[in-house]
């Protein structure tokens, strides 16, 4: 039975320590807070409660598999329950679009309904990404990678000079398409033009699978995870940062500790290398991809959504955008009490005003219904969860091999979570966790 310990307790953390139990080695998992669960937790004030950090989750498979493999079913855990429509997407012209997932159908006659022939051009653009996905699912996300290996059609895409921004420009002359297609990038702090093609994969997930959330919060898969580490027997020590890897003979022994060394066959990084200084060497080349501006925002009584005056519990959908500069994201599913409403504001760009006065200027306008709020920036996200949930910025088609992950060039270290992966979000994070224990097999 290898000795593996685990840095990071956010869910990339928390799924490959559970799995990695779970065939039967020692899983020792360090976190420097005191609370797993990274940006999937919970900010709660004055009986408001927000989700901290990701309020949706694409491809549902890879946590129900994580699940499956660790465990009891997700089902017997948690209620996930899709999103209908995915996000309304609001633009400077003053049109609406309602995105819904998990239909190429549905998404054909929504935006047929913003123009026609617009409906044909955005299910034709997402249909290119169809032969990707299956590419890079069972050459990239799903296997570890081996240049020597490696089937040259993934080599050649890997290596595609091409970026998302010139792809878009030359394939929609409506920009309210190109604003779409590029939005899940984009809030992720990205620059389309540095954003090589195959990223925009992302559009194609939520037509094929659509967005899922659990009622009340998605922080409700982290209590879920930390739960699940009990069960399978994890040693968890919060509160403990990692300070360095120790190495003798170039391979990893232990891990130094804020409490002391911590012995380990192997180790899995699932935080930000940068943090190790064995690692950044590793690392210089890159770049975190920052968190936008984040405004939790408890509210009372009736307000205007543009033009008139809407209860609180109805009228927008789960996640709306505001597309400009700043862009405006509103998400509205967190928990209140009766007659009241907690919503998350991000904002991303040129924001030199207050995000509500922001909100405002764009025909959301809830600065007197504000009963409680709290106000985070990026440089707080990062020094809360110990780095960006968002890993790594794409700097070009480069940055694929620059990152670290499943395997690094220290032998005995794995690396998983948003700074060894491609993807960005839960379900991206999710299998590198699981190409991790991959990597590490079972015992003996």
């Amino acid at each position: 039975m290898a000795r593996v310990v685990v840095i990071g307790g956010g869910f990339a953390g928390m799924a490959a320590a559970a799995r990695l139990a779970k065939v039967g080695h020692g899983v020792t998992l360090l976190e420097r807070s005191h609370r797993l669960g990274g940006a999937l937790t919970t900010v709660a004030q004055d009986g408001f409660a927000w989700d901290a950090g990701p309020t949706s989750t694409l491809l549902p498979a890879v946590v129900r598999d994580l699940f499956r493999k660790s465990g009891r079913p997700l089902e017997r855990e948690l209620d996930l329950q899709p999103l209908d429509p995915v996000r309304e997407h609001r633009f400077e012209d003053g049109s609406t679009l309602r995105l819904p997932g998990g239909s190429r159908a549905a998404q054909l006659r929504a935006f047929e309904a913003l123009a026609p022939g617009l409906g044909q051009q955005w299910v034709d653009h997402v249909a290119t990404y169809g032969d990707m996905w299956e590419l890079l699912r069972k050459e990239w996300f799903e296997r570890p990678f081996d240049e020597d290996v490696a089937p040259r059609e993934l080599v050649r895409l890997l290596g595609r000079r091409e970026s998302l921004h010139r792809r878009l420009r030359r394939t929609f002359r409506d920009e309210r398409l190109r604003l779409v297609a590029g939005h899940p990038l984009v809030v992720a702090g990205h620059d389309l033009r540095d954003v090589p093609v195959h990223a925009g994969v992302e559009v194609y997930l939520e037509q094929r699978f659509g967005a899922w959330t659990v009622p009340g919060g998605l922080a409700a898969l982290g209590t879920a995870m930390a739960d699940r580490l009990a069960l399978r027997g994890v040693t968890v020590l919060t509160g403990t940062s990692a300070v360095d890897l120790e190495l003798r003979g170039g391979r990893v022994v232990a891990v130094r500790t804020t409490a002391g060394e911590v012995d380990a066959d192997q180790v899995v990084v699932a935080v930000d290398p940068r943090r190790l200084p064995a690692l950044v060497p590793f690392v210089r080349r890159t770049t975190p991809a920052l968190p936008p501006v984040v405004c939790h925002v408890g509210l009372g009584g009736p307000l205007d959504v543009g033009g008139a005056t809407s209860d609180l519990a109805a009228g927008l959908p789960h996640e709306v955008v505001l597309h400009g500069d700043p862009l405006l994201v509103v998400r509205t599913g967190g928990r209140a009490p009766e007659d009241g409403a907690a919503w998350t504001v991000l904002g991303r760009g040129r924001l030199d005003e207050d995000v509500l006065t922001a909100l405002a200027r764009r025909g959301i306008d809830v600065r007197a219904q504000v009963v409680t709020r709290v106000d985070r920036t990026p440089r707080d996200l990062v020094e809360e969860w110990g780095g960006s949930p968002h890993g790594v910025l794409w700097q070009g088609p480069r940055t694929s091999r620059q990152r670290l992950g499943p395997r690094t060039p220290v032998p005995g270290v794995l690396a998983a979570g948003a700074h060894a992966t491609t993807g960005s979000g839960l379900p991206f994070a999710g299998l590198s966790a699981a190409l991790v224990a991959e990597v590490v097999g079972r015992p003996g």
